[in-house]
């Protein structure tokens, strides 16, 4: 009990200090970004927006884009969120994503002019990575102009701030050596986006591997691809 007692009042005495030192960070034109890596616990709730996951008897609210939450696994299952934390002198704010490169992405758009944590957040909610890619290095900016909220000047500043820099971000990335490019090709096919195709087939077969059920070598690329569906379609 004492225990317990105690390690309340220093969980909250670390809390104060640290809200104090990025209060004053702030004030003296600073900002708080990579505070948090990645948190990692188990997801009690799902929005529009937003995730809830529970990790060290803390229920965090993680706001995400759209497309990232469709690819988490179903509620009451354990995840692993990349984090980037904004601290305004108002509020404070955790964003998330699936991986490191979609925080690298989400990055990258809040160097254009115009474009904040919220817009950011829209714009990889409403287009996949690979569409974005190559309608920013193709200077289409009636595809980006198709995704919700997304203006055609903001639209234009993302074609001259962003073109060439997101592929090569997908060449340092490394998916060509994927053991799974085969199963991504495969479930792009069927309409899916790659990068969250590999994303979801290396949680799947993660998972499999974690589920202390043996697979036979002969079955385990079909184990994969069914379970990756699953993650998918947000099942």
């Amino acid at each position: 009990m004492f225990r317990a007692a105690l390690w309340t009042i220093l969980c909250k005495m670390c809390i104060s200090e640290f809200l104090e030192y990025t209060s004053q960070y702030t004030r003296n034109g600073g900002t708080i970004g990579l505070m948090f890596n990645s948190i990692h616990g188990k997801i009690t709730a799902k929005n529009a927006a937003s995730v809830y996951i529970q990790s060290g008897g803390i229920e965090w609210d993680i706001s995400m884009p759209s497309r990232d939450i469709n690819e988490l696994p179903p509620i009451g299952s354990e995840a692993r969120i990349w984090t980037w934390l904004c601290h305004r002198e108002d509020a404070m704010f955790l964003f998330g994503f699936v991986d490191e490169e979609r925080r690298t992405v989400f990055h990258e758009l809040l160097k254009v002019d115009g474009v904040g944590p919220k817009g950011a957040l829209k714009i990889l909610g409403g287009i996949s990575h690979t569409d974005l890619e190559r309608a920013l290095e193709s200077g289409d900016v009636a595809r980006l102009e198709a995704v919700p909220g997304l203006g055609k000047k903001t639209a234009q500043k993302m074609i001259l701030a962003l073109k060439g820099k997101l592929a090569h971000s997908s060449e340092k990335s490394g998916t060509k050596d994927s053991p799974f490019n085969e199963l991504a090709d495969a479930l792009v096919e069927m309409g899916y986006d790659k990068r969250a195709a590999l994303s979801a087939l290396d949680k799947a077969a993660a998972a499999i591997v974690l589920s202390g059920n043996p697979v036979a070598e002969t079955e385990r690329e079909s184990a994969v691809f069914r379970k990756a569906i699953l993650y998918l379609s947000g099942s």
